[in-house]
């Protein structure tokens, strides 16, 4: 597959960013729970779909759409389980503690999801 260009990646860094900045106005503004909601909006998959055909065409954009396609539920999967983890350690561990635990959980899992789905 073609290497990504610099425009592709700036888009994509752009839209994260703007994603988190929004969860962070929401969740000000309207509390929590809807700031959850809007920080699970997967903003890099989508910029990720959006530029693909800055870098990608013809049926090399399929194979990497389905690509990442699978990638984003199999992500996806693995943040609702550390969201579940990041819900039961952070009010009995503590932000700092509890924070630290769920990204080490998060790390583990991810190189073992990464392990075991390679072919």
């Amino acid at each position: 597959m073609a290497e990504l260009s610099i425009s592709a990646l700036l888009i994509r860094f752009t839209l994260g960013g703007l994603a988190v900045v929004v969860s962070t106005l929401v969740a000000r503004k309207l509390g929590e729970k809807a700031g959850g909601i809007f920080a699970a909006f997967p903003a890099v998959y989508l910029a990720a779909l959006l530029t693909a055909s800055l870098d990608f065409s013809g049926t090399e954009l399929i194979s990497y759409s389905i690509l990442l396609s699978k990638g984003a539920i199999v992500g996806m999967a693995v943040n609702i389980l550390i969201a579940i983890i990041a819900g039961y350690l952070l009010p009995r561990k503590g932000w700092k503690r509890g924070l630290s635990q769920a990204v080490a959980c998060w790390f583990i899992i991810s190189i073992v999801v990464v392990v075991f789905t390679s072919y």
